[in-house]
């Protein structure tokens, strides 16, 4: 029996990557992550999707891939096990349509199924498109808000991972408006909590946590805005009194340069641009998007379709490799 075998008699596949949206760059940046892999590599990952849309990648980039049904597979022989979603209807290359969003909700409804059901253990993505989601029908605000619905999470939280620099979001897609009236005493806590039993799961033991201000200057005292002093602050304190080592409200403008210097291991942002811009700004093309909360382990990568360049053979695989190889360490037990 080979190693890649025997890892995958212990306990399925470690990743199951989706295509994502077939026409934008998935397609092409999951070939190209498969083909840097090793055949073991190859072997402990299963891909998700339309044969013929990754045979179609594969011959673009001049990947030398052989893609076999998921039954048919044998593990360790360098070619790539496929959990069959077939296309139903046209995807032009390069925009947005129904069909396109519907394929890119399936392979995801696949991935969670295929980890329910110990086949995989992790749920790596590539990028889809909001509007061609909706256009089919799937009426989510993106991976993370679809992914609790598909496994009855009651909530989930957005993680952005990087070497320097992570943030977990107490909101993410709602409007500013929306994500003002989400910051709760409650909902704080609970992020808090969840990044705090990531990072101990990942091999930080006691991690250090800061929590960002709302408004500028944290209100400055209540001048720009109260709710810094009348939730955010209370907040930081019964966390505290639980055992956490969490600081806050710490001013936007100053708390994600001092975790950047090694102060903090996780900020906690208010909404979704105060903290995907500082991630962003320093690590964006090794950013990981990770789901918490959720019963099913899932990364991402943190960029878009880029259907500007769809089907021309020019996209960076950079990004797929970083999460895939954060899914690797989740699979096997650094992290939930």
């Amino acid at each position: 029996m080979t190693e890649a075998q025997s890892q995958f008699e212990g306990g399925g596949y470690e990743i199951a990557i989706t295509m994502g949206d077939p026409a934008g760059i998935g397609p092409e940046i999951v070939c190209r992550a498969l083909a840097a892999m090793s055949p073991a590599e190859r072997g402990r990952s299963l891909a998700v999707g339309d044969p013929a849309i990754y045979r179609r990648a594969a011959e673009m980039i001049e990947a030398e891939l052989e893609f076999v049904p998921l039954e048919m597979a044998t593990p360790g022989d360098g070619r790539v096990a496929v959990a069959e979603v077939a296309a139903e209807g046209e995807v032009p290359d390069g925009r947005i349509g129904a069909a396109a969003g519907d394929l890119a909700f399936r392979c995801v409804k696949r991935a969670v199924e295929l980890v329910q059901t110990g086949r995989a253990r992790v749920i790596v993505t590539a990028p889809l498109n909001k509007a061609a989601l909706h256009a089919a029908g799937h009426h989510y605000d993106g991976h993370t808000g679809m992914l609790a619905a598909l496994t009855g999470a009651p909530s989930s939280f957005m993680l952005l991972a990087s070497e320097r620099l992570s943030t977990l979001h107490v909101s993410t897609h709602v409007s500013l408006r929306g994500a003002i009236e989400r910051v709760t005493e409650r909902r704080i806590a609970e992020t808090v909590a969840a990044g705090h039993a990531h990072l101990v799961s990942m091999g930080i033991e006691a991690p250090r946590i800061a929590v960002a201000g709302l408004n500028p200057h944290c209100g400055e005292g209540g001048i720009f805005g109260d709710e810094d002093e009348r939730i955010i602050a209370p907040a930081v304190r019964a966390l505290c009194r639980r055992g956490f080592d969490v600081q806050g409200p710490i001013s936007a403008d100053t708390v994600f340069y001092r975790a950047s210097r090694g102060e903090f291991d996780l900020v906690v942002a208010q909404y979704h641009d105060q903290g995907h811009i500082p991630v962003k700004l320093i690590a964006f093309d090794t950013t990981v998007n990770v789901s918490l909360g959720l019963p099913v382990q899932r990364t991402s990568v943190d960029h878009g379709t880029a259907f500007d360049i769809a089907w021309q053979g020019r996209a960076d695989a950079t990004n797929l490799g970083a999460a895939i190889a954060y899914a690797r360490r989740l699979a096997g037990g650094g992290g939930s």
